[in-house]
């Protein structure tokens, strides 16, 4: 019995630990982000035997694809690129989208997972349409629709060139990126709008280092998302009235909500809300992030519903700027503290470890 135990011992010594890359909080210091990300989120090669089953499989012989308009790739456009991929798709398929300015209104339906959209980081490519709520219902606008799961975009530019609403003009709205499939990543994007720029509709989202403009709640839904070190560019309404999010939690029980870390709020309009109680339970965190002086100094609007005050979750985490004084926040807001904070500044927030990958390499 002794010497079993001894056997016993031996070989779970031998076992190396995996500590959760989803334990270890964002630090504090903006630049120890990148070494952070990199010890925390490594390649595939180091976490297959962590990651979702599906996505260690899918991984394996990654195929890569490539679109260039002069018709020196395998497709011309990104819509037949796309249309080449096989309905239910168990592989990863890169991508690669020659720089220019692609016309075209591209959907990713659900049976095709483990898509990549990559754009070369100096040559960033552009996924451009003009569609409008009138036009297609608001969520159906989107100049890129992601039904999938397993999807990744890095270096794209994603807009939508409908000119913005004006307060007149029925179904003025004008999505550029609608996300509705689970364990998405976008690296380095662009995404450029008015009102309603990035419908981050459900399942869990990681943004790092991206640019996203817009006017009125340009960023909406009802996913679980991460926004890290991106910067939100609010851009003049002709209307006047200029809000970052109106997330669309509604049931007490509901896991959603958005939590932006060590992002840059710029802008040359005065009085922007960082959000508004869209609907019943909306929870948004801002964390380390630098507020401009457009910030509203009230912070967040209840949109005229009082009676939504006592259920929003509108919290802020030691961000700086002129924008972050929190003296006079409206009464709900949460100033939270250290204990309070922890869940929003990690990667456990979205469940980073069974699925996030750094962005490819091509």
């Amino acid at each position: 019995m002794i010497a079993f135990q001894a056997t016993l011992m031996a070989i779970l010594l031998a076992v190396p630990t995996v500590i959760s890359d989803d334990t270890v909080p964002i630090p504090a210091v903006k630049a120890q982000l990148n070494n952070w990300f990199q010890n925390n989120v490594k390649p595939y090669a180091a976490r297959k035997g962590t990651l979702d089953a599906q996505l260690a499989a899918a991984e394996t012989g990654a195929k890569v694809i490539r679109v260039r308009k002069d018709g020196s790739g395998n497709f011309k456009t990104v819509t037949d690129a796309i249309k080449s991929i096989p309905s239910g798709n168990t592989k990863r398929v890169i991508v690669f989208i020659g720089f220019g300015v692609y016309n075209e209104k591209v959907t990713i339906d659900r049976t095709r997972p483990f898509v990549t959209l990559y754009g070369a980081p100096g040559a960033m490519p552009t996924l451009s349409y003009g569609g409008t709520a009138k036009q297609y219902g608001t969520v159906n606008s989107a100049s890129l629709i992601v039904e999938s799961d397993y999807f990744t975009a890095a270096n794209i530019i994603i807009q939508n060139t409908a000119p913005p609403p004006d307060g007149k003009r029925e179904g003025a709205q004008a999505v550029a990126l609608r996300i509705s499939g689970d364990k998405a990543a976008f690296y380095g994007c662009k995404i450029k709008g008015f009102q309603d720029t990035i419908c981050d509709d459900r399942g869990h989202h990681f943004f790092k280092d991206c640019y996203i403009e817009g006017t009125v709640d340009f960023i909406f839904g009802s996913g679980k998302s991460l926004y890290l070190n991106t910067e939100l560019r609010v851009l003049p309404a002709p209307f006047g009235f200029t809000v970052i999010t109106a997330q669309a939690r509604e049931g007490a029980s509901e896991d959603n909500g958005y939590s932006f870390v060590h992002c840059t709020i710029t802008g040359t309009i005065k009085g922007t809300y960082l959000g508004r109680a869209w609907k019943t339970r909306p929870k948004v965190v801002f964390s380390y992030t630098n507020m401009g002086s457009i910030i509203n100094p009230v912070g967040w609007s209840d949109y005229f519903h009082p009676e939504r005050d006592d259920m929003v979750f509108f919290g802020e985490y030691k961000n700086t700027g002129a924008g972050a004084a929190t003296a006079g926040r409206v009464k709900y807001t949460k100033l939270l503290n250290d204990a309070q904070a922890k869940p929003y500044i990690g990667l456990g927030y979205i469940l980073g470890s069974k699925w996030l990958l750094p962005p490819p390499k091509v």
